[in-house]
């Protein structure tokens, strides 16, 4: 009764400590389109289009659409006289979200067929034949004006001036779907609304400001407009996917379905691809600040594009590695990289990132078992498994790696009793149960860890772990630059530093390009000066990937 007492105990605080760190991270609410604003340079029959267009758009969709439309024509050209005028540019931006948030309100569909808006103007969606999952009509574009948003983890708003009015393209797939296209389950995009005028066709588009930074509009090239926060902010807000990273520790298997490799982006081969791995109880969102930091940034948004790989924590992290390599075995065949992808892991999402750099040869088996997988008497399955998770060739596709906050060596704290009773209460996988007969053909060693069950996550992270123990005695396959990232709880005692949860001897890595000390604890994605070293990296780098 006092064990139980004491590992509800212990749930409790970590379960508290989670739930108050994902509070607050973004919140986002709708609001109706702010009144339209003149001032001493607004053409005044654009001002009047629009403040009808506003006193209609609920009772009179089409004449609305009809103002709205007369509105953004004579802005364009307002601008073809003047490509600068920034009044003209606002008036048309501005016509251009009430076009969107009409479409939106009265539930129309111009991408399907065309719209009569009346005798003289009709309304057409263009889309790309080419590109059938962008297709403007299967997403919800919401225009950014119409929202209101903060939270800790979208505290810069980052967005770009320009032409076009940003919207939140959203769009919630099947398991199906976002397996077979290598996609989070709920979208969440950043995308830009264009207008333009063929003759008595008003032609409306979406343009991607992470694929181009400019537009031509009636054949003037100007900036794209864009809002790169504004997506992250309602994805937080609306799916909460923070809740994930508690629950897939303790249950995993009751969340092997999310294992995924997921595309931020629309694919794009001439961009390097920058993979990002979460750690121990968490989930893609760690990386949210990080990535609204990097699309700030013109040359890494040309540059770079952002996948992420998602998986329940609670899975020995050996295995949930040897999952990534089964996704990107898939995903290279839907998305063959012309570029080395860049890893970027942080805690035991670099334990994983490390094992794709490594060639271990029967190594690490060897030390294991002390004979030949050909001499080992087990079920073929379970052979088979242990065989792809511990016999490791490097990934030729990985050019780079940094590791942020990562345990190589372990963590005292998944040894001491907080981590032994955290891993008691992880649900071993019934895939993995199986596994648990072989220990009886472990090469004796005093030194090891010692468990009366299959290894979980909370286990693979013990310094006295026999795969933590055995892939330290192998070096990192040479030719693989890595740079490493860790915190020092602004104490400034490394090499005796500690970031709260790993410590320096275990973060540390001969051999790194560069070594950086963030003044901050074990969260290092989130911390702003680790997050202008993974900046810096990239950028650095943007050359030789």
């Amino acid at each position: 009764m006092k064990s139980n007492s004491l590992s509800n105990l212990v749930l409790a605080v970590v379960a508290g400590s989670f739930l108050a760190s994902c509070t607050q991270l973004a919140v986002v609410s709708e609001k109706a389109p702010a009144r339209f604003q003149t001032t001493a340079g607004t053409n005044q029959t654009v001002a009047e289009e629009i403040a009808r267009a506003q006193s209609l758009a609920r009772t009179q969709p089409l004449v609305a659409l009809g103002a709205y439309a007369s509105a953004a024509r004579d802005s364009l050209h307002e601008l073809d006289r003047n490509p600068v005028n920034a009044d003209a540019r606002r008036c048309y931006n501005f016509s251009v979200a009430g076009i969107f948030s009409t479409i939106r309100e009265s539930k129309l569909d111009p991408w399907t067929q065309p719209i009569g808006v009346n005798k003289r103007l009709s309304l057409i969606g263009k889309k790309d034949p080419a590109k059938p999952e962008q297709n403007p009509a299967l997403y919800d574009l919401i225009p950014v004006d119409e929202l209101r948003y903060h939270g800790a983890y979208v505290k810069n708003d980052v967005t770009k001036e320009g032409i076009g009015a940003p919207l939140v393209a959203v769009r919630h797939l099947t398991p199906e779907q976002a397996s077979a296209l290598f996609a989070p389950p709920a979208i969440y995009y950043g995308v830009t609304g264009i207008v333009e005028f063929e003759g008595s066709s008003c032609v409306v588009s979406i343009r991607d400001p992470l694929a181009r930074e400019t537009v031509i509009v009636n054949g003037h090239t100007y900036p794209l407009a864009a809002n790169f926060t504004a997506s992250l902010a309602l994805g937080l807000a609306r799916e909460k996917p923070q809740k994930l990273g508690f629950v897939r520790l303790l249950r995993p298997q009751e969340y092997a379905s999310t294992f995924r490799v997921a595309r931020m982006e629309p694919y794009n081969p001439n961009k390097t691809v920058v993979l990002v791995i979460h750690g121990l109880m968490d989930t893609p969102v760690t990386w949210v600040p990080l990535l609204n930091d990097l699309r700030s940034d013109k040359e890494i948004r040309r540059n770079y594009q952002f996948w992420f790989y998602s998986y329940p924590s609670g899975y020995p992290y050996p295995y949930s590695a040897l999952i990534l390599r089964r996704e990107l075995d898939a995903i290279e065949k839907k998305f063959p990289p012309r570029k080395k992808i860049v890893l970027v892991g942080h805690s035991m999402g670099g334990c994983i990132s490390r094992t794709l750099i490594t060639d271990t040869g029967d190594k690490i088996w060897m030390e294991t078992f002390g004979k030949p997988p050909a001499q080992m008497e087990m079920p073929a399955e379970s052979k088979r498994l242990l065989e792809e998770a511990i016999i490791l060739t490097h990934r030729p596709e990985i050019g780079r790696v940094i590791f942020m906050s990562t345990p190589h060596r372990g963590s005292d704290l998944a040894s001491n009793w907080i981590g032994r009773i955290g891993s008691m209460l992880v649900k071993t996988p019934s895939k993995l149960i199986s596994l648990g007969q072989v220990r009886g053909s472990l090469v004796a060693d005093p030194a090891a860890l010692k468990l009366k069950r299959f290894p979980n996550s909370v286990d693979t992270l013990a310094p006295n772990n026999r795969f933590v123990v055995a892939i330290n005695k192998v070096p990192i396959t040479p030719g693989i630059p890595y740079y490493t990232v860790l915190g020092d709880r602004g104490r400034g005692d490394s090499p005796n530093s500690s970031d709260g949860v790993v410590p320096y001897w275990s973060s540390h890595l001969d051999g790194a390009k560069s070594e950086f000390i963030a003044p901050c604890n074990h969260g290092s994605p989130l911390n702003p000066q680790a997050i202008a070293e993974v900046h810096r990296i990239l950028k650095q780098n943007i050359i030789s990937n």
